[in-house]
């Protein structure tokens, strides 16, 4: 698909001398927008300040032909007021849009340049930098958007298909003690197993806002172990709210919550062994 251009900038690129500068715009979920640029001062442009301070660089920019997810990697330094460890650890910029362009510096009138667009990916830290994938706009077509049967429920527990109400099985509690970040006792007096694959919020501490997804949970001394450890430290005192959990097969939707007439799934279709199972493995016919 061609790209649109002025012809300012236009016959600015063909020129032989450019002044040129590439800047990332990031939208996150929450509308907050951050500008930077590679050029050696601030540029302002429609409203926002893409800053010089913050060491943003790409990689290069591909353009593969077809329908191939296209990719690239941005690094930049983390920045106490802009992107921080702690926004990333707490997923503020999950999903966020990204948009890589160029302008001419010396006469933002000409336009813009795009170059990629696209939402972040994969983060990673290290040595006070941060790494991020960029991921094309192709990305989402090759997501898998049918279903297909299974034994297990393909709803989310609460959600419009299941309907089951949560407010009967969702508890407050306290950390009463901390193993690690991901293990860790609270008061909770419900049988073993009551909150496995259920999920936990924190309404306090330093993961406060953050939600995880739980392994397991015992009822001696209230312990619950997370499938991945917080970002931040668990104490004592950490508040929290949990979901009771679902493993999403037919008999826990029917005696734990009692919504069988809502399972989604086919909990009679054949599992891939008994399909190929050969008839003689249970009538004592033995194979030749």
């Amino acid at each position: 698909m061609p790209k649109t251009i002025s012809t300012a900038l236009k016959n600015h690129l063909a020129g032989g001398i450019t002044t040129l500068a590439a800047c990332w715009k990031i939208t996150r979920a929450d509308s907050q927008v951050f500008g930077f640029t590679d050029h050696q001062a601030n540029i302002v442009l429609s409203g926002v300040t893409y800053k010089a301070t913050t060491g943003m660089r790409a990689t290069a920019v591909d353009s593969s032909v077809g329908m191939a997810v296209d990719n690239l990697d941005v690094e930049g330094l983390l920045s106490g007021s802009d992107v921080t460890e702690s926004d990333l650890l707490l997923g503020k910029y999950d999903y966020a849009t990204v948009e890589i362009f160029l302008v001419n510096y010396a006469d933002l009138s000409q336009g813009t340049l795009v170059l990629r667009k696209g939402t972040l990916g994969e983060v990673k830290l290290r040595r006070g930098m941060f790494l991020a994938e960029l991921r094309g706009l192709t990305q989402r077509l090759i997501q898998n958007f049918i279903e297909a049967f299974s034994q297990d429920c393909r709803a989310k527990l609460g959600d419009s298909r299941c309907q089951v109400n949560l407010a009967p099985f969702t508890f407050g509690g306290s950390v009463s003690s901390s193993v690690s970040r991901r293990d860790f006792n609270g008061n909770s007096t419900q049988a073993d197993g009551y909150f496995s694959y259920g999920k936990l919020t924190w309404t306090s501490g330093g993961n406060a806002g953050l939600s995880a997804e739980i392994l397991f949970s015992q009822n001696s001394g209230g312990r619950i172990l997370l499938w991945l450890p917080m970002p931040f430290e668990i104490s004592a005192g950490d508040a929290f709210s949990v979901i009771a959990g679902c493993d999403k097969s037919f008999s826990t939707c029917k005696t734990k919550f009692n919504n069988a007439v809502n399972f989604r799934g086919e909990p009679h279709v054949p599992s891939g062994d008994d399909a190929l199972e050969y008839p003689g493995d249970k009538s004592g016919i033995e194979r030749s």
